[in-house]
């Protein structure tokens, strides 16, 4: 099974010069080859995300996503920065990541499985199973 993981310490926005170190760990799998699943570690326990990896990739260059996810470049091109804007009923959530360790995460996940090659490490059946609850297989 192809995969790469990578343990960063994103950054909790909480206003003006506040912020918190979140512990994060980044895993990507040749089994959800479109997807980039997050941990993030926080006191009150665990919180997964998934976001798209190529969301996470168009974040180095320039804004993108809504509603729920957006990632975008240091405005000012000076901070080697991506942050990333999380929404939820629960609350909003904004992060700083270090954007060389996401890069050098996201281009060991592009040796993994080369961008535009997605398609080929689906299971489809295995995929329509689990969408039905399957647990014959």
């Amino acid at each position: 099974m192809l995969s790469v993981t990578a343990d960063l310490d994103l950054v909790l926005v909480l206003g003006g010069e506040r912020t918190v170190a979140v512990p994060a760990t980044l895993m990507y799998t040749a089994s959800h080859p479109y997807a980039v699943t997050t941990v993030f570690r926080t006191s009150d326990g665990d919180v997964t995300w998934v976001f798209g990896r190529d969301l996470l990739h168009e974040g180095l260059q320039a804004a993108v996503g809504e509603g729920d996810v957006v990632v975008w470049p240091s405005p000012d091109g000076v901070d080697d920065v991506v942050y990333l804007s999380l929404a939820s009923p629960s609350g909003n959530a904004l992060l700083e990541i270090d954007a060389a360790a996401l890069r050098l995460f996201l281009d060991q996940s592009f040796i993994a499985v080369p961008q535009g090659n997605e398609s080929g490490y689906l299971d489809i059946d295995a995929e329509i199973a689990d969408l039905l609850g399957d647990t014959t297989r």
